[in-house]
């Protein structure tokens, strides 16, 4: 797993944000170290996830996923969705295996603004979300469920706005460490509460899928 500095969010829950707000206080991996050490474990790493921070936004990123797929190995992105153009860029050239985007919050502006911290371009986003959908990439939507961010009605109409998507993952949250001190206090919610709404959220994608796939068979009978 490589942790690239940087991001253009501030979620009051990030667990990483010294990536983000102090990123010098690592040192930094030479490259050839890295390929290094991918070689002298290859047969049993197959592959490498690049998350941060935010990924898309260091302008090298191409240049870093293709000299790592000279070691023959996989990747994994993980992102915010922010810059689709950098997405688009990668699904299109075969630099990504695996994409996992995370959607903060009901896609609605001030929801985002709550969940991410930042008053961004929620058209963005969506063109991201819109363009994972159509790919030809395995992939999966995600979201961290942080008590007073998101309520259950909030991930069920999160999840009506997924509609077509092949997977949608609850994760939990971690107050240990968060960027806002306040959030530290926030009780996460019990395991067995995630598990019962990870499965009303399956619920509805499942549901949503058969009412594509009866709507497009009414169409096709029709015509």
């Amino acid at each position: 797993m490589l942790f690239l500095p940087h991001c253009n969010f501030r979620c009051p829950y990030c667990h990483n944000h010294e990536l983000v707000t102090d990123p010098g206080r690592f040192p930094t991996v030479p490259l050839h170290h890295i390929l290094e050490t991918l070689r002298h474990y290859r047969g049993w790493i197959d592959g490498v996830c690049i998350t941060g921070g935010e990924p898309t936004l260091l302008p090298e990123l191409p240049g870093l996923i293709e000299r790592i797929r000279q070691e023959r190995m996989l990747i994994k992105l993980d992102t915010n969705g922010s810059h689709p153009h950098v997405l688009e860029h990668l699904i299109n050239a075969r630099l990504v295996d695996y994409v996992a985007m995370d959607v903060k919050a009901p896609l609605d502006r001030e929801s985002y603004v709550r969940c991410s911290g930042v008053a961004g371009d929620l058209s963005k986003i969506v063109e991201s979300v819109n363009l994972l959908k159509a790919s030809h990439l395995p992939y999966e939507f995600r979201v961290t469920v942080a008590p007073t961010f998101l309520i259950e009605e909030d991930l069920m109409r999160m999840a009506h706005q997924l509609k077509g998507a092949k997977k949608f993952t609850l994760q939990q949250f971690s107050p240990a460490h968060t960027l806002d001190p306040g959030c530290r206090a926030i009780v996460p919610y019990p395991e067995g509460r995630i598990r019962a709404m990870q499965e009303g959220v399956n619920s509805i994608l499942k549901q949503d899928f058969a009412a594509d796939r009866h709507d497009a068979c009414a169409y096709l009978q029709a015509s």
